[in-house]
């Protein structure tokens, strides 16, 4: 079995400092980044495979150089043996169609081709959920959304899954298809591993990975567009239709409460403070 996961960083709202250009493109280089929350259901779903059968797993991105911190999380994650960086500034400002282009290149450049791709349902950046499908139909394989749980038959090269009807969490099917198939991971995903030896490899694959993510740079493989062969035309900025007619901006949250600070060598302020907080302690 031969797995990978897609994954992106995405700006770090909490922090109220996005920046975008003048086009309303974000500015990814001057943004705090943190990896996409919905892609975890899909490193969730894809070491719960490698797990239960074994195999080897690696974790592709495109973007700025900074995203190999994300890879990095990603490998300490879903244990995986390799990263993907896919980066250059022929890349940059891609919409969806752009970045599924170039994913879908870098993918059939792997050897072995993988027979699972694992990818979460939406960003927290453009929540289209279109980069997986598309990036799927690019690469011509089965595609099995919002997938709450799975099993895999190696052996028989077929994958069972149970997903969402159209996202309704009251109305679940199960799905069969051949591999290999992209598989999209509903946040409602759970992992399972029930049987003693799942748990055991479990904790095996913990232990032989925290080295390899500690040198991490030493098995990430960065491809440019010139690596994959790819046209600046139809990546990037320039192979993007999807036009940004405008951008609302994020503002930083507000702070709930406001702070005062005491000295503890001021025996005053601290008294005062101690006679405020005796009630909620019971005090009298």
């Amino acid at each position: 079995m031969n797995m990978i996961v897609l994954t992106k960083g995405v700006p770090d709202f909490r922090e109220g400092q996005v920046s975008f250009d003048e086009d309303g493109h974000l500015k990814r280089g001057e943004t705090p980044t943190v990896m996409n929350p919905n892609d975890k259901h899909a490193l969730r779903a894809a070491l719960q495979t490698k797990v239960r059968q074994g195999g080897s797993m690696s974790v592709m991105s495109m973007g700025p150089p900074g995203y190999g911190d994300i890879l990095r999380e990603a490998m300490e994650s879903v244990y995986a043996d390799e990263l993907y960086l896919l980066s250059d500034r022929e890349m940059a400002a891609a919409d969806t169609w752009a970045t599924a282009i170039t994913i879908c290149t870098a993918l059939e450049k792997l050897e072995p081709e993988p027979d699972l791709v694992f990818a979460g349902f939406k960003t927290a950046d453009g929540e289209t959920g279109h980069t997986g499908p598309q990036t799927c139909w690019g690469y011509d394989m089965p595609l099995v959304t919002h997938v709450i749980s799975m099993e895999v038959d190696p052996e028989e090269e077929r994958l069972r899954a149970k997903r969402l009807v159209e996202g309704d969490i009251e109305e679940i099917e199960t799905v069969e298809t051949s591999l290999p198939a992209f598989v999209v991971a509903d946040p409602e995903f759970e992992p399972s591993y029930r049987r003693a030896d799942h748990r055991l490899r479990h904790k095996d694959l913990r232990e032989e990975t925290t080295e390899r993510a500690e040198n991490h740079e030493d098995h990430m493989t960065v491809w440019d567009h010139e690596d994959l062969n790819l046209d600046p035309d139809y990546i990037g900025l320039d192979g993007s239709p999807t036009v940004v007619s405008s951008v609302d901006p994020i503002p930083k949250a507000p702070a709930e409460r406001d702070a005062t600070m005491v000295d503890p060598g001021d025996e005053a302020g601290m008294e005062q403070v101690l006679d405020e907080m005796a009630p909620f302690a019971g005090g009298d």
